[in-house]
């Protein structure tokens, strides 16, 4: 995969992932000034779930954002379609519940969760806007959605060096710490050409979420969206 557009080849993407999964969580931390932890900490505590919820925590990889929820006594799925990453993870964590899955065709029956997350994965879908409606399909009415994804920064002038960051530091920084520099050159490309906030919240609400609202982290950097799934729906 050469080039990042919002149209990929699912069978490229997770070959990708599957590459990069011994080392993916250690990397990001390098490539992210350890700010990935702290993020991902925050849409745990968006999420807000209890013991006894279940949780559907989709792109989770190697299973690093399904922690904090099994720690805390949460039921929660981490579904990818990166085989690699889930051998990995499921080596690390047995005890929690690892499922391949595509985020347009979830392998789940209608309003089995009591909330649907995806960290830093929807860029990487294929059919972002059939992923939305199947995590709406897939949630309880009155079920939360939490996404948390790379954004626009909302400072022109930081927006301009996180640019300059993206496709002139990164790559060789991923050279000498990654296992394929060019997925990291891939990933970069799809953080450029993703939606800003108010664009993603409108797809969000495009398909049927309510209450949408979204949070900037770091300038803007990363979003955390989230929203709501309607107390009278039963499915998608």
């Amino acid at each position: 995969m050469k080039r990042a557009t919002l149209e990929k080849r699912p069978d490229e993407v997770a070959a990708m992932f599957d590459e990069v999964a011994p080392k993916y969580d250690i990397v990001n931390d390098v490539l992210s000034m350890g700010q990935t932890r702290r993020w991902r900490r925050l849409v745990v505590d968006a999420v807000g779930a209890r013991p006894g919820s279940r949780v559907l925590d989709l792109a989770a990889g190697t299973g690093t954002s399904s922690e904090p929820y099994a720690d805390a006594g949460v039921s929660v799925v981490a579904c990818d379609f990166s085989l690699g990453m889930l051998k990995v993870g499921k080596r690390r964590r047995p005890d929690i519940d690892f499922v391949a899955g595509d985020a347009t065709n979830l392998p789940f029956e209608d309003n089995s969760f009591d909330a649907t997350t995806i960290s830093f994965g929807l860029r990487n879908v294929n059919e972002p806007k059939k992923a939305l409606a199947e995590m709406l399909r897939v949630t309880k009415p009155g079920g939360k959605l939490v996404i948390a994804e790379f954004s626009s920064p909302v400072v022109p002038l930081w927006r301009t060096m996180y640019t300059e960051y993206l496709m002139r530091a990164l790559p060789p920084i991923a050279r000498k710490v990654a296992s394929n520099p060019d997925a990291y050159v891939y990933l970069a490309e799809s953080i450029r050409a993703w939606p800003n906030q108010d664009e993603l919240a409108a797809w969000i609400a495009a398909e049927g979420w309510e209450s949408v609202a979204y949070r900037n982290l770091s300038g803007g950097i990363v979003a955390i969206h989230r929203a709501v799934k309607p107390a009278e729906a039963a499915g998608a």
